[in-house]
């Protein structure tokens, strides 16, 4: 009895650097920069909570459980690195950031089959599109321009976008018409099985 009870001991003693380690990552844990809602395999927040998350109740946005992710995980993913000319003033930038579909499996969400997003920016503007497409264009959430981080207020913190230059579906398209798909200021998408 002695042996078990020694056994059982040293296996919770063992145990505990692993649940301190993970009281600290969520005391860590910067804000939600942004929320992954609907068909997901992992959550680590509740409800939308009607005095708290104002911005998602003045979009409408309602889910019972979700994904956030806060800029520390974004920064853990590996980068990706384009250089689209913008429609905003002509040039080429450098954006940086991890692929759109390495984020979503922070969330648990498929990469493939019939899985549609919305992705939701700050200004309200809503974009849908299937995940297999975000794939073949190599979607990333773009954290940094230039070479500094994205701002609020600006085309961040997040932009999902691509390099639009380079894909036989918008290089021959007027620069105005090339981005549509890529919602600037992202905050919340919310993926559906189809």
């Amino acid at each position: 009895m002695k042996k078990r009870h020694f056994l059982g001991t040293a296996a919770l003693a063992g145990l505990l650097p692993s649940v301190h380690a993970q009281a600290a990552n969520a005391a860590s844990k910067g804000p939600g920069l942004l929320t992954i809602s609907g068909a997901i395999g992992k959550s680590n927040r509740g409800p939308v909570d009607a005095a708290l998350d104002q911005l998602m109740v003045k979009h409408g946005v309602k889910f019972d459980k979700a994904f956030v992710v806060d800029a520390e995980a974004l920064g853990r993913l590996p980068a990706v690195r384009i250089k689209p000319t913008l429609e905003y003033d002509a040039r080429q930038h450098a954006l940086a950031g991890p692929l759109l579909t390495s984020v979503l499996e922070l969330a648990g969400v498929p990469t493939s089959g019939e899985v549609m997003l919305a992705m939701r920016a700050v200004d309200g503007y809503v974009v849908p599109i299937k995940i297999a497409d975000a794939r073949n264009y190599k979607m990333i959430v773009a954290t940094e321009i230039d070479g500094r981080p994205l701002a609020l207020g600006g085309l961040g913190p997040q932009w999902a976008v691509y390099e639009a230059d380079t894909l036989a579906a918008f290089k021959d398209k007027p620069l105005k018409e090339r981005f549509a798909l890529c919602p600037w200021g992202l905050y919340s998408i919310e993926v559906t099985r189809g």
